[in-house]
């Protein structure tokens, strides 16, 4: 598409042949996006319904990457997104029963929680446990961040996002 606003992502995903010798048995375009209601984009990059996760030999594995998911990851998984968020974007508050690996790639992202906003720039790692919170873009240009949820024990507190729910 030209006049996407996010550029592709190229997703290169190895493994094994029926050798046993390493490979690559992915290399393209991550294909599975979803645009929210406030312009911004998630790109599901991979997730994984177990731990530990199933990484057996063989070229015909499961493309985890086009799994149809919402927020949280699936039971006892991972779930693995790029985030393309818009300037002036406000996403909604929420909170899921999960541990959060949050890199920043590019621009600036702020993330607000109940009582207070940290600001994050490219480069940046945060590691968001259950939290509520929101991420909004304050700037002039696109902030891309990359997603790692893992699947946590429940909290027992609030209203979170849950199995297959989206945060919209």
């Amino acid at each position: 598409m030209t006049d996407d606003p996010f550029p592709p992502i190229r997703r290169v995903v190895t493994g094994h042949d029926a050798s046993q010798a390493a490979k690559v048995l992915i290399d393209a375009p991550a294909e599975n996006r979803r645009r929210s209601k406030s312009g911004g984009q998630s790109t599901l990059i991979w997730c994984t319904d177990r731990t530990p996760a199933d990484i057996a030999t063989g070229e015909n594995i499961e493309d985890m990457g086009a799994r149809v998911l919402g927020t949280p990851p699936p039971p006892n998984g991972t779930r693995f997104t790029v985030n393309d968020i818009p300037p002036g974007r406000s996403g909604p508050m929420h909170r899921t029963e999960t541990i959060d690996y949050v890199i920043v790639l590019s621009g600036e992202v702020e993330m607000e929680m109940d009582n207070s906003t940290i600001k994050l720039k490219a480069g940046d790692v945060l590691v968001q446990r259950g939290t509520n919170h929101a991420w909004i873009n304050r700037g002039t240009a696109p902030a891309r961040v990359a997603f790692i949820l893992i699947d946590a024990k429940p909290l027992g507190i609030g209203h979170p996002i849950t199995r297959g729910a989206t945060v919209r």
